[in-house]
């Protein structure tokens, strides 16, 4: 297909969105359907046609031009003049804050992306979230009689039940027809997809399940498709664990149950998709989190949901950087976890004396740097090792530690993402340095 004919594809493909939301706001009102089926109408009918874009062109190009048209479609659709009587009405309609429809672009790029070719990894998990994800909803708002709390509202087993259903269903088609996983391989699996998507939706907030449900879905596909049985019953057992552990520590960190389950999530998905050693890091820093927050709080409403976020999505920028650059990424993923880290311990010391805070926090970041060189070299096989690595881990530590020590205040709105930010610029630099060669 000619490149000219795959951009006239992209663009009808926006305006085809922008016709299915015209379409729906005046049936809408004519029929008085709720602005969540609203939502949904247009949810299922993008992800469909989303599911069709690797056969639709001939390159990946157009792929991600039309995910950059999307967003900066969504973008001008939150605008007062089209979000309040306008057609982004149909997506804004709802009272409660969300990102889903930005998230629900990136989730087809970056599923498009780490998938590469291979169709159960990018049908499965946008079929999921297509129709699996609707079904619960709109089962959930009709027939929902039983509930449970989530950030700032409620969902129904009902629904969760649905959306288990659902995607039971939709694993064991995808499993049979296109992949070469055995019988009994497909049963647990497609439970296990199901278990983890549910919970997933369940504890989803601000629309960040049209990201991470894919996504999660995705990478825990990549890593177990291929396992024997045995493994996904250990997998079962370690979840189980992770679920006990967690719900049991909560209440002793403050943490509500709703983000105890998050970190489950969080948790579940690194033990049963990296190897052990890059899980140490990572689980430090979601601990330390936790302990800053009760030492020295911050003003956000759900801190802990909002460092899983903040954290699941520069993971899955990371992982998706070192596949476009053809270079893993992992070692300097692991200097960020080091910085994240440090800079929580720096934010915990919030109310002792400053040198006190920049003696401790900085011991602590060596520490952490220390337990990173002991872990990295066993993934040296196949990641190269950072040249100046001192230089680089001193670095890391010493923003995060000044940062964190000499002015908290900082990080009392937005500590997460701010942290997460900071803590990615020096790792950041040093990766696009070495990909380059300089």
């Amino acid at each position: 297909m000619s490149i000219p004919a795959q951009i006239a594809i992209a663009c009808a493909s926006v305006a085809l969105l922008l016709g299915l939301m015209a379409g729906v706001k005046p049936l809408a009102n004519a029929r008085d359907v709720p602005a969540e089926v609203q939502r949904k109408i247009v949810h299922v009918g993008t992800g469909l046609y989303a599911l069709s874009l690797p056969w639709l062109f001939t390159d990946d190009w157009p792929v991600f031009m039309l995910i950059g048209l999307t967003l900066v479609m969504m973008t001008l659709l939150r605008l007062p003049a089209f979000s309040q009587g306008g057609i982004g009405e149909t997506l804004h309609g709802v009272e409660r804050k969300s990102y889903g429809d930005f998230l629900l672009a990136v989730a087809v790029g970056t599923v498009f992306l780490l998938a590469d070719g291979n169709a159960i990894l990018y049908i499965l998990p946008l079929a999921t979230l297509t129709l699996a994800d609707a079904a619960a909803a709109l089962a959930g708002s009709r027939y929902g009689r039983k509930f449970f709390a989530v950030e700032d509202g409620q969902k129904s087993v009902e629904g969760s039940v649905v959306f288990f259903g659902v995607t039971l269903v939709i694993s064991m088609v995808c499993l049979l027809l296109l992949s070469d996983v055995s019988r009994p391989g497909v049963i647990l699996i497609a439970t296990m997809v199901a278990a983890f998507g549910t919970l997933v939706e369940a504890d989803s907030w601000r629309g960040f399940d049209n990201f991470f449900l894919p996504a999660g879905l995705l990478v825990f596909l990549q890593s177990h498709l291929d396992s024997p049985w045995q493994d996904l019953v250990l997998l079962t057992v370690q979840f189980l664990m992770a679920i006990v552990l967690f719900l049991r520590v909560a209440p002793s960190l403050r943490i509500t149950r709703h983000e105890a389950r998050v970190y489950i999530i969080a948790t579940f998905l690194l033990i049963s998709v990296v190897a052990v050693q890059n899980t140490v890091l990572p689980l430090l820093v979601f601990l330390l989190h936790a302990v800053a927050h009760r030492l020295n709080p911050c003003s956000a409403a759900h801190p802990a949901l909002d460092m899983v976020a903040a954290f699941a999505l520069a993971s899955f920028g990371w992982l998706a950087v070192g596949l476009l650059a053809d270079t893993s990424a992992l070692m300097y993923y692991g200097l960020m976890s080091v910085g994240l880290a440090t800079g929580f311990v720096a934010l915990a010391l919030g109310r002792k004396p400053l040198w006190l805070r920049v003696a401790l926090a900085t011991v602590m970041g060596c520490v952490l740097f220390g337990l990173y060189s002991l872990l990295m070299p066993y993934n040296l096989t196949f990641v190269p090792w950072p040249r100046d690595l001192m230089l680089i881990g001193t670095l890391v530590v010493g923003a995060t530690v000044l940062a964190g020590a000499l002015r908290p205040s900082l990080f009392d709105t937005h500590r997460a993402a701010k942290l997460t930010l900071l803590a990615q610029v020096v790792p950041g630099l040093s990766y696009g340095m070495m990909v380059s060669g300089t």
